[in-house]
């Protein structure tokens, strides 16, 4: 059974404790369990397990011992009454917002997104009948405007995926409640180590747990955290029971491992990200770069407030003369891969406008901030000299 005292344990104590529940056997390290169903003593007991009667796991579509363990890591880490666990990142996101919407509701979301949560917006929602809208999410303005009138769902990502716009989520939170709704925050690019959005007044956050909580290119991974028990039990159950986004088994046992060292992961990756972003300031190939650890980020006191006084391991910037100049760039790396994820150990560079919203038309990724010349860095922990030389060559 889990430590009756893991609350009141400081974070790093829970990221290497936290819900762990040894079997009979003692284990020192967390058990994988790799099991579809379970044995019962009894038809009495079986009968009892999927009536509700008892705490037995009957399915692992619905539950398993190693996910467990994952959820009720992260929900201590995250402050979270309640996690549920998902296939990947994806996933949370539909499950979180489809689970709890019907024809006719209202969702109101930010426009800087990444592409696939444009998609379920955008695109997935409406065919159920959901009218959605999008506004600037940096103007408080255009959220007065949008929430002054019935809202079910506001859906948001702070830092945005790729131009690391910051949203005042307390501010929103509070327009939202005022409007009737739940404010779902997308927190994959803060992770939970710099930013807690239920702190700030969200009522339910997302994870791509791909991304900072496994941190090394190992599995896909989602998650969804809130401490609203009537929308976890009788909206998200329901949903996620039948519908079956569920995390396998040895996902989680990865997932479990990978958040004992993700503190010390994402505080160097975050250094290293500042270190990276000033010093492509000082390059004259480079236009303009989006950083919000500097202060010349647009949003910086915001970010500064909100995410722990930390900018975050992701570092978008502009490349003069454009995607060709971009392109002759990132093909001239040595050591930053080439690839559309992020949070890894192993720093990684992409562009968005031909990867990860490339579906979009070039409208959408105008309205974004999404130029040619934008490229995203995800910036690892390798010896920060050696990322400077590598896009020193690059760029210089």
């Amino acid at each position: 059974m889990s430590n009756k005292n893991e609350k009141n344990w400081r974070q790093s104590t829970k990221l290497v404790r936290g819900g762990l529940d040894r079997s009979h056997h003692g284990e020192l390290s967390e058990a994988m369990f790799l099991t579809q169903a379970y044995a019962y003593d009894s038809a009495e007991q079986a009968e009892q397990s999927f009536n509700g009667e008892i705490d037995h796991y009957v399915y692992s579509r619905y539950g398993n011992p190693t996910v467990s363990m994952f959820e009720n890591r992260l929900a201590l880490l995250e402050g979270a009454d309640h996690c549920r666990a998902m296939a990947s990142g994806m996933a949370a996101v539909y499950c979180a917002l489809a689970s709890k919407l019907k024809s006719g509701d209202r969702v109101v979301a930010s426009r800087a997104l990444f592409g696939g949560c444009e998609y379920v917006i955008n695109t997935a929602l409406p065919k159920f009948g959901v009218k959605t809208e999008f506004v600037d999410g940096s103007d408080l303005s255009q959220w007065e405007k949008a929430l002054a009138k019935p809202v079910d769902i506001v859906f948001i990502e702070s830092p945005a995926n790729p131009t690391l716009e910051i949203i005042d989520i307390a501010a929103v939170a509070e327009l939202t409640h005022k409007a009737g709704g739940k404010l779902v925050v997308d927190n994959a690019f803060a992770s939970p180590i710099l930013q807690k959005p239920l702190e700030l007044g969200a009522d339910i956050v997302t994870y791509s747990a791909t991304k900072h909580i496994d941190g090394q290119g190992r599995v896909l991974g989602g998650a969804i955290l809130s401490n609203d028990q009537s929308y976890i039990e009788d909206e998200l159950q329901p949903f996620y029971r039948n519908v079956g986004p569920s995390l396998s088994p040895f996902n989680a046992w990865v997932l479990v491992k990978s958040l004992e060292t993700i503190e010390l992961r994402v505080t160097r990756q975050s250094e290293n990200a500042l270190a990276v972003a000033s010093f492509l300031e000082t390059l004259p190939s480079v236009d303009r770069v989006l950083y919000p650890g500097l202060s010349s980020h647009p949003q910086h006191d915001l970010a500064m407030k909100q995410m722990s006084g930390s900018g975050g391991t992701v570092v978008s910037f502009e490349i003069a003369g454009g995607r060709d100049a971009a392109f002759k760039a990132l093909n001239k790396l040595s050591t930053i891969d080439i690839a559309n994820n992020l949070g890894d150990l192993k720093s990684m560079i992409t562009h968005p406008q031909t990867t990860t919203h490339q579906r979009l038309s070039d409208k959408e990724q105008a309205a974004m901030g999404i130029s040619p010349s934008l490229v995203r860095l995800s910036v690892g922990i390798e010896d920060i000299d050696d990322l400077k030389e590598d896009l020193t060559r690059a760029l210089g």
